[in-house]
């Protein structure tokens, strides 16, 4: 099967060529058939394979506990790209941002300005981008700071790291298993182990020890 038919095309179909010196941030939004979740890295496009479970939940879980826990004066967002400059347009799987950032529903990226964390959740086609490129643009952007989630035996793990501001690189705030503790951008508490608490709710119960004669 044609990479084109795989995104629903026709076996014919042409994919665009790059111009020279690549594409742009703002092609983005104006090239057409563009898998889901396309990203631009220094001008390249970029294609993501399809999500595993681990992927999908751990963002899930991300998504949905920071909304419970960022200050009024923030957001949290999946899945959304961040300009970074003309050949750089990176997406994120969970965004904190600045509130009054959103500038409405169309609306289909951010500054980096406006980004106080950007969340990067591990695949095997993301291993060096999420390890190394990207925490490398994100830094020279300013962004804040930067968490990589990685699978240990179906549990996330957070390596969390904090930009500084002398040298626009990231250093390593921890590592954290089970629980995501953090005071810093604001107060977060997050189970690590609820990633998916629906089917370990589900398994049975241990059996109780038998009563002593």
């Amino acid at each position: 099967m044609s990479a084109a038919r795989e995104y629903g095309l026709d076996d014919d179909y042409q994919w665009p060529r790059p111009p020279v010196g690549g594409w742009t941030a703002d092609d983005l939004d104006e090239l057409p058939n563009l898998p889901p979740h396309t990203e631009l890295i220094d001008g390249s496009l970029v294609f993501l394979s399809p999500q595993t479970n681990f992927h999908s939940r751990a963002i899930r879980l991300l998504d949905n506990t920071l909304l419970g826990q960022v200050p009024d004066e923030l957001d949290v967002i999946r899945e959304m790209t961040i300009k970074l400059n003309e050949r750089n347009r990176p997406e994120p799987d969970v965004l904190v941002f600045r509130a009054d950032a959103d500038t409405g529903p169309k609306q289909t990226w951010y500054r980096p300005e406006d980004v106080v964390i950007a969340i990067e959740v591990v695949s095997e086609d993301s291993v060096e981008r999420d390890r190394e490129v990207k925490p490398r643009k994100y830094a020279q952007a300013g962004i804040p700071h930067y968490w990589r989630v990685e699978e240990n035996e179906g549990l996330p793990v957070v390596y969390v790291f904090e930009l500084d501001p002398a040298t626009q690189s990231y250093g390593l705030v921890g590592i954290f298993h089970d629980k995501l503790r953090l005071t810093v951008p604001f107060p977060i508490d997050i189970d690590l182990t609820g990633i998916d608490h629906r089917r370990r709710g589900s398994e049975p119960a241990p059996e109780p020890p038998d009563p002593q004669v």
